[in-house]
């Protein structure tokens, strides 16, 4: 309980500075990238509705995303209708694996992970926009040396780059947390997961360009990390108006790759997380400051149970 307090003390003190350093620099710029389409229903929305909302926000705010494809997930008919969209739209189509493995797990061997690697290549190849970035299914890049470079090499003899996120936020477990609530209940309030969506999206943005500033000492090109979910389907929009309300720049993911932040290879093991955590766990003055995982269900559980009670709360005080 000792090292958690402490830890929580560290970061709540490096945020305190990054929130002063923020303010101080330019326009930001970011650009959106998307794992897991898949054509699973949800409470709600059929997956041709979510997929449609979520192209629909895109080119609402005029930019092109880079969709990271796990195979497995759309080897189907309508799943290969759903890439074609999206490369009918011009958003680049990238690698997530076949199966989503877990790289970091002590039974996980690195020809297994290379082999997973290659079979999710051969659903992303037949696409225009196929572009060779892979991203590690749950940012985990290696949990030894031998892993990590045995991956590092692979990739780079099928072409590939690491296909990075600066930005990780826990999108995915309010999702989770609203498909529970509306399977309960399919006319559940949803106002207090758009909120806390935002909110938790915006503080994250805040957190890693703050923390960017300190690593790299410039601005750089962000990549922020959402999923193809009900949530993003029904929010998405409201989360792009608020990120350019806060002074950012959406731009184009293959302009964000550009940066060469994504050409880094750390010596960290284990390795993975954000391309900008990455940066800090380098460096001796940040590395005591980092949460590990950088983003977990844990983090969130209980603010987001916090913000559906007092949203109730005040809900029931109006009526």
């Amino acid at each position: 309980m000792k090292n958690w307090l402490t830890s929580v003390v560290q970061f709540s003190s490096l945020l305190g500075l990054l929130l002063c350093n923020w303010s101080a620099h330019a326009q930001k710029q970011i650009a959106i990238t998307i794992d897991d389409p898949n054509v699973q229903p949800t409470p709600k929305l059929t997956w041709q509705v979510r997929d449609s909302a979520i192209l629909a926000a895109l080119d609402h705010h005029r930019i092109k995303a880079a969709l990271f494809v796990c195979g497995m997930r759309v080897s189907n008919p309508n799943g290969r209708a759903l890439l074609a969209k999206w490369d009918q739209q011009q958003h680049l189509i990238c690698n997530h694996s076949y199966s989503h493995l877990y790289f970091d797990a002590n039974t996980q061997t690195a020809d297994r992970f290379i082999a997973d690697f290659v079979k999710g290549d051969s659903v992303v190849k037949p696409y225009k926009y196929h572009t060779k970035r892979f991203r590690y299914p749950y940012l985990k890049e290696g949990n030894t040396a031998a892993k990590r470079d045995s991956l590092r090499d692979a990739l780079a003899s099928h072409g590939y780059q690491n296909g990075g996120v600066t930005v990780d936020a826990s999108d995915w477990y309010i999702d989770a947390e609203m498909a529970k609530a509306l399977k309960n209940d399919p006319g559940t309030d949803l106002t207090p997961y758009k909120e806390y969506y935002l909110a938790h999206m915006l503080d994250r943005l805040l957190y890693y360009d703050s923390l960017a500033h300190l690593v790299f000492k410039r601005d750089i090109k962000h990549t922020l990390l959402i999923h193809h979910s009900l949530l993003n389907a029904l929010f998405l929009n409201d989360l792009l108006a608020a990120i350019k309300a806060q002074g950012w720049q959406l731009i184009d993911a293959r302009q964000a790759y550009e940066d060469e932040v994504f050409t880094r290879q750390p010596a960290l093991v284990p390795c993975g997380e954000s391309v900008v955590w990455q940066g800090a766990k380098l460096d001796e003055r940040l590395a005591s400051s980092l949460r590990y995982p950088a983003e977990d269900a844990k983090y969130e559980q209980a603010a987001l149970s916090r913000q559906i009670k007092k949203y109730l709360s005040r809900k029931q005080t109006r009526e």
